[in-house]
């Protein structure tokens, strides 16, 4: 029997809405993030898991409950925050357009697109990829341990990580990656 690793991306925040830096910082679903957190839910709804993953992030929370009320198969639910979306460090909370005014468009996408330089007092991608390869390790032995498939609601940064690892991208590739608020990746074990 082969297990499935179902991977997804929380719904839109006000802070992406608003186009904020939101990091590790708690901003809840909009209205259109509950919408699209509810299009996961459909899309996942014939599929079987048994046991589920979040962040401590209400987003990631709040996504996977809604994708939970067709899952009564599903009896575990794991807070693991290895797979956390990227820390922004001093940016985190802020506008887009004011660190682009502070800081000058060149280094803002140097910071917001670069695979190795973190924001200031922040993370990089590569040091996102390095604690998610951590969970990645743990989550194969946990799907081998209880021979069980998996959901996974996770943010767009560390699911950069995630499908370089099972799509065998490279760091160019990964980095190009835009990952959607309404739909998921499936992988097989």
């Amino acid at each position: 029997m082969k297990n499935h690793i179902y991977i997804f991306r929380h719904g839109e925040t006000f802070y992406n809405r608003s186009k904020r830096f939101t990091g590790w910082a708690d901003s809840k679903l909009t209205p259109k993030g509950i919408r699209q957190a509810n299009m996961i839910s459909e899309k996942l709804r014939e599929k079987k898991f048994q046991i589920a993953f979040r962040t401590r992030l209400s987003r990631s929370r709040h996504t996977l409950n809604l994708v939970l009320k067709h899952h009564p198969e599903c009896k575990k639910v794991i807070v693991d925050d290895r797979m956390i979306e990227r820390s922004y460090g001093d940016l985190q909370k802020k506008f887009h357009r004011t660190a682009i005014r502070k800081y000058g468009r060149r280094q803002f996408d140097i910071w917001h697109r670069s695979y190795d330089v973190p924001p200031p007092n922040g993370e990089s991608i590569e040091m996102v990829e390095k604690r998610v390869l951590f969970f990645i390790e743990d989550l194969i032995n946990i799907i081998k341990r209880e021979k069980a498939s998996v959901a996974i609601s996770a943010h767009g940064n560390s699911m950069r990580p995630f499908r370089r690892y099972f799509e065998n991208l490279t760091i160019e590739q990964m980095m190009k990656l835009e990952n959607p608020f309404d739909d998921y990746f499936e992988y097989t074990m």
